[in-house]
């Protein structure tokens, strides 16, 4: 398989083991950033307002099923040599069909609410310079060059430096707010809020922990890297530990920022990327104008990772899909029989790719602009809410299939993780359905 970093160390067909090492670190940090977006950081900072600590057990659950979930994705890429998007081809042409209408409805509604994101502290930030609609056009065409002229190693290393802003600005916020460690340790005993709803707000908080198609893309980002096969079993393990422990700590800092700031003073906070200007003006009140600005130079770095992660995550996602397509269509019996395989990873910077990244950034301004479709963004909820469910039950499919060589197929734990990620995403997927108000759809 080619190495797509041109590096013959990290790309060799070797599948001889490497030691686990921090200085391979990487893949983990681009998904952590990409799936800890500002409305994950929002959703935190009302369950901490609303319930104080007694969710955080679920909020490092969630980190758990994730895990699980971007182990399985990285695990079948370097396992079998073959793409998500190709084991799903293998599972039917329905799957196809899925992705296709997910992909395209999905990215342009998420590429208005990315720009939207990350538009808003920069407006805050500079609120003489020029409004909102314009500062978040500025973010999509930058995050557009950005990805568009950078490899991976440049992108990797760029999602770091941003992390470390976000690591920064979230865990002083957490100082800073002097958390009640006792009742922080309690709340990591499992237990309900006594409140309607409150098992359903639970599993939507699990469920909301660190991405969506960012896990999926993960293994994507393995092979970017320029891990091929089995050798770098090791280093992925480790890398995506690291990747969901960082999204727990920055999860766990916002808890403890809603905890303490807003439900200790009874201050309710809208849901949605206002809510983190709103905290802004709260913190100025509480903590003076300096730390303020410091929390709004982190939501940023929050909003703008999830922008440029899935701009270039997707669109590796999306060149799959369509080089899978046109293989097959040229594809004759005699390559079919010899059990050819799309190579992993080696899609950056195609026509695909590229046109990918066009699509998520160009047609979305019109949605700045006239606001969004009622009956698309209804379609756009219903599609996300599927998704993982779909990939989880999936991934158990594929990795308890001959599709996987034995040794690498799913043992007990994995299997476990799996199915009940699987059943808590239905259970949100059929909650998100209901709650759409369908009679105005029609």
């Amino acid at each position: 398989m080619a190495d797509t970093t041109g590096n013959t160390t990290t790309g060799e067909s070797s599948s001889r083991p490497r030691k686990s090492s921090w200085k391979y670190i990487g893949p983990g940090i681009v998904v952590a950033a990409t799936g800890v977006g500002a409305g994950d950081l929002v959703a935190t900072l009302i369950a901490g307002s609303n319930f104080g600590y007694t969710l955080l057990w679920a909020a490092v659950i969630g980190c758990l099923v994730k895990i699980s979930l971007a182990e399985a994705a990285g695990r079948w890429h370097l396992s079998t040599g073959r793409t998500l998007f190709d084991g799903w081809a293998s599972l039917g042409r329905w799957t196809s069909w899925f992705f296709v209408v997910y992909v395209v409805i999905w990215g342009f509604v998420y590429g208005a609410a990315a720009m939207s994101s990350s538009g808003l502290p920069l407006q805050a930030l500079f609120p003489d310079v020029m409004g909102l609609k314009w500062w978040a056009i500025l973010t999509g065409l930058v995050g557009l060059v950005f990805v568009w002229f950078n490899k991976y190693a440049v992108f990797e290393k760029v999602m770091t430096v941003l992390v470390g802003i976000m690591f920064v600005v979230t865990v002083y916020l957490a100082i800073r707010v002097t958390p009640n460690l006792a009742d922080a340790f309690a709340g990591l005993l499992p237990v309900l809020p006594d409140e309607k709803d409150s098992i359903l707000n639970t599993l939507g908080l699990i469920g909301g922990v660190g991405g969506t198609i960012t896990l999926a893309a993960y293994g994507y980002w393995v092979n970017a890297k320029g891990w091929t096969n089995t050798g770098w079993m090791k280093v992925m393990r480790l890398d995506n530990r690291v990747a969901y422990i960082t999204t727990g700590i920055f999860v766990v800092a916002m808890l403890f920022v809603g905890a303490e700031l807003l439900h200790s003073a009874n201050i309710a906070i809208a849901s949605g990327d206002k809510g983190l200007i709103q905290l802004g003006d709260i913190l100025e009140d509480e903590y003076g104008t300096a730390t303020a600005k410091f929390f709004l130079i982190g939501f940023f770095a929050t909003s703008f990772t999830s922008l440029i992660g899935v701009w270039h995550g997707v669109s590796l996602m999306f060149a799959d899909f369509v080089e899978r397509y046109r293989k097959d269509r040229a594809r004759t019996a005699a390559n079919a029989a010899s059990g050819e395989e799309v190579a992993s990873g080696t899609h950056e910077k195609s026509w695909p790719f590229r046109a990918y990244l066009l699509w998520l950034t160009f047609p979305p301004i019109i949605l700045l602009f006239q606001g969004q479709p009622f009956r698309l963004i209804i379609l756009y909820g219903v599609l996300g809410a599927a998704f993982l469910p779909f990939l989880a039950l999936t991934l158990v499919w594929l990795l308890n299939s001959s599709r996987t060589p034995p040794e690498w197929r799913n043992g007990h734990l994995s299997n476990a993780m799996l199915t009940i990620a699987g059943l808590l995403f239905i259970v949100l997927c059929v909650k998100q359905i209901w709650d759409q108000p369908w009679s105005e759809f029609f």
